[in-house]
């Protein structure tokens, strides 16, 4: 793996993780049969719905990671940031059986699904960068918007023993998920959150 990608993120409503530290991050298949808060957008979903991984599952069938959260989905949340953190997901993900690896969103037309050994496949300086807005290139905005959303697939359910902490964007968002998670450890990361550090 690149050696930038530290750890793997999922974004998450902090209302959920007391179910996550149960159950664990679970596709979007799973987490229907049980009570969640959801930050998917329907539109999005629906698209996903219809999508299937090459000589694999379909994509509502895999519980969904992101190399980097600050990234369009989270962007597009920023009116939630207090009610969300970034949970921060051991590497070890990667060696579940079965994992597939993307080059942008999973379910864009032109995302190419990938075995984690072909992590070198992904542009990863645009996936970690800060920034994907090209003001004088549109091709490149959507192109660079996309691949901030390479994804991280695991069949079904990532066990909460991979969790290693969450970000939050403040110290009243780190409260609110000291109530949920109280032994989580967590980081406040406003600059994750689209916001100065300063």
């Amino acid at each position: 793996m690149d050696p930038r990608v530290a750890e793997l993120h999922c974004i998450m409503p902090i209302a959920n993780l007391q179910s996550v530290l149960n159950h664990g991050i679970l596709s979007y298949e799973s987490a229907e049969r049980i009570r969640h808060a959801s930050v998917a957008m329907q539109p999005v979903q629906d698209r996903r719905d219809q999508k299937r991984v090459p000589r694999g599952l379909r994509l509502h069938q895999y519980a969904n990671l992101y190399f980097h959260a600050r990234n369009p989905m989270l962007y597009k949340r920023l009116n939630e940031a207090g009610s969300l953190c970034v949970l921060r997901v051991s590497l070890d993900a990667l060696g579940v059986e079965g994992v597939v690896i993307t080059d942008s969103n999973a379910a864009s037309d032109y995302a190419r699904f990938l075995h984690p050994a072909q992590w070198a496949l992904i542009n990863f300086d645009d996936v970690l960068a800060q920034d994907w807005t090209h003001p004088d290139d549109p091709r490149r905005y959507f192109q660079h918007k996309s691949r901030k959303c390479a994804e991280v697939l695991v069949p079904h359910r990532i066990p909460p023993e991979f969790l290693i902490g969450a970000y939050v964007i403040d110290a009243a968002a780190q409260s609110r998920l000291r109530v949920q998670a109280p032994h989580l450890p967590t980081n406040i990361d406003p600059v994750m959150f689209f916001r100065s550090n300063t």
